[in-house]
């Protein structure tokens, strides 16, 4: 059967779809926004993201959460995206140590919104990498193989994502007792 999109459906493949975007579209779209510059980019991404979903889900193995795949597929189309239309990262291989501390404390009480909005307000370098390392687990290796770094720039760029929000949210920095 031929949709009216010219796509060729087999059975209940159209609804499940829809199924499958309903279910699945608004956490995506969380983490696309993570990555993109502005709401329309995430959009952007989301829709990208979903097509390599329905195209690839003949793959999805049925091991770990079907979620996490999905999830997966939507970082890596950002990244793609991020690859494709900005010729120019801002990642700098600086192997400048600087100093982090163990551990950090906010003071104020800040809402998740708030947080949201100082890291997406970081540069493209900073705030890839720390989304990836932070957010969605990657380590440093991963990071680089996939962005096309060194590891000690994916570190580098992390320390300083990290420095620069501790700037930003008045954080006071405590030495952790052992």
């Amino acid at each position: 059967m031929q949709g009216s999109d010219g796509i060729t459906y087999i059975g209940e493949a159209k609804q499940g779809w829809e199924d499958l975007y309903n279910q699945y579209s608004r956490k995506m779209y969380g983490v696309c926004l993570r990555y993109a510059r502005n709401a329309d980019d995430a959009k952007d991404i989301l829709h990208d993201g979903f097509l390599k979903v329905f195209k690839c889900l003949h793959e999805y193995k049925g091991t770990g959460s079907f979620e996490g795949w999905i999830r997966r597929i939507m970082v890596h189309t950002a990244i793609n995206t991020y690859r494709l239309y900005n010729s120019r990262w801002f990642f700098i291989e600086d192997n400048t140590e600087i100093d982090t501390p163990d551990e950090i404390t906010i003071e104020d009480n800040i809402s998740y919104e708030e947080l949201i909005k100082h890291i997406n307000a970081l540069p493209d370098g900073y705030r890839i990498v720390f989304n990836m390392y932070v957010i969605e687990g990657y380590k440093h290796q991963e990071i680089a193989q996939m962005l096309g770094i060194s590891e000690s720039t994916s570190k580098t760029q992390l320390l300083k994502a990290r420095k620069l929000l501790t700037k930003r949210l008045g954080v006071k920095n405590y030495e952790k007792v052992y």
